[in-house]
């Protein structure tokens, strides 16, 4: 068929910016320098309470989405939840993340789902909901295998990882060593930056941390900085403009990320970009798809200790700190990340 008019399908949680912003506007701008006549179809996201969460997924599948002002719909792109739902005779997804609640998070601290009476109920209410009309698509891609593991693991579909490069891409560079370990992320427990705050208390030698990014709670930070007695070496930035973001990951030592079981992480790909070896854990999630330990940077346990030592022998030898940030940034642009090959997939898996 004769693809022309597509809609990029996704749930929008009003007042916020992340990844998954960028990542639709990219795919966005992306269809369109393609010749594709693409728009953005946004709900807004309510998770609480939980039947919140059933409201939204009826809302999607009450849609009809066939044609829209006498234009035939050609497309459905479907990105998370529940906007993947949406029915539509030609859909293929592109999965940044299930409602994670209901899976990887559930029962952990990083989890409110399990905290309702009606948690539970729900929880098996989007399990269904997922089982039943994921595989309505024609294809289903994700940003990367650590969501593509999570469908295999918990739902049995299986998957394609389509890797897309980071916002940064372009701008990237490689600057003079610092003695400072860059985290640029917002600030909130699943990233786990107190894991950094503390790991700077143990380490032997005199590196600094510098973390970029909003916080809901800025003074839960400030007052561990406190705690661990680290006011001189510990650097709270927040909200940075990209001028400055750009130099912060050209100039650092290492780059730090120690998320819990992230989908993807720019931050891990824009690191390396900047020829900066990465220090992560054993459970980050994405971020361990592309940092070899030893080679391209540390993977360690979410210990501050372990970090602490990371960061100690980076410090101490700043030669082999450069050869893994060099072996990364190879890494990188062997994988020849590109938007058109996002494209071209999802456009293929439309047609076939």
């Amino acid at each position: 068929m004769s693809i022309r008019n597509i809609l990029i399908c996704t749930a929008q949680v009003p007042f916020t910016t992340g990844g998954g912003e960028l990542l639709i506007d990219h795919l966005h701008h992306a269809l369109e320098e393609a010749g594709y006549n693409a728009e953005v179809v946004a709900l807004p996201f309510k998770w609480y309470p939980p039947a919140e969460i059933m409201r939204g997924t009826f809302a999607w599948r009450m849609l009809d989405l066939s044609e829209a002002n006498g234009k035939p719909v050609d497309l459905i792109i479907g990105m998370k939840f529940p906007a993947y739902t949406v029915a539509h005779p030609n859909k293929v997804l592109w999965i940044m993340h299930q409602h994670r609640a209901a899976y990887n998070l559930f029962g952990t601290p990083f989890d409110d789902l399990s905290t309702y009476p009606e948690g539970p109920r729900v929880r098996e209410f989007i399990r269904h909901c997922d089982r039943r009309f994921i595989p309505e698509a024609k294809r289903v891609f994700t940003i990367g295998g650590a969501v593509t593991e999570r469908l295999r693991r918990y739902n049995e579909i299986e998957s394609t990882p389509l890797y897309h490069p980071p916002p940064r891409a372009g701008q990237l560079r490689a600057g003079e060593w610092g003695d400072y370990v860059f985290y640029p992320s917002r600030l909130e427990r699943q990233k786990r930056q107190e894991l950094l705050i503390e790991a700077i208390s143990l380490c032997r030698t005199p590196v600094r941390a510098i973390f970029a990014g909003s916080a809901a709670n800025r003074r839960h930070y400030e007052d561990l900085i406190k705690e661990h007695k680290v006011e001189q070496r510990v650097e709270l930035r927040g909200f940075v403009e990209e001028r400055e973001m750009i130099e912060l990951y050209a100039g650092a030592l290492a780059v730090c990320f120690l998320p819990f079981d992230e989908d993807y992480g720019y931050v891990t790909l824009e690191a390396m970009l900047a020829a900066r070896p990465v220090v992560t854990t054993m459970d980050a999630g994405g971020a361990r798809e592309f940092v070899e330990h030893e080679a391209t940077g540390f993977v360690v346990e979410p210990q501050p200790q372990q970090i602490a030592s990371a960061l100690d022998e980076l410090y101490r030898d700043r030669r082999r700190a450069q050869k893994l940030g060099m072996r990364g940034q190879e890494k990188i642009h062997a994988m020849n990340l590109s938007w058109r090959h996002v494209v071209e997939s999802l456009i293929m898996a439309a047609d076939g």
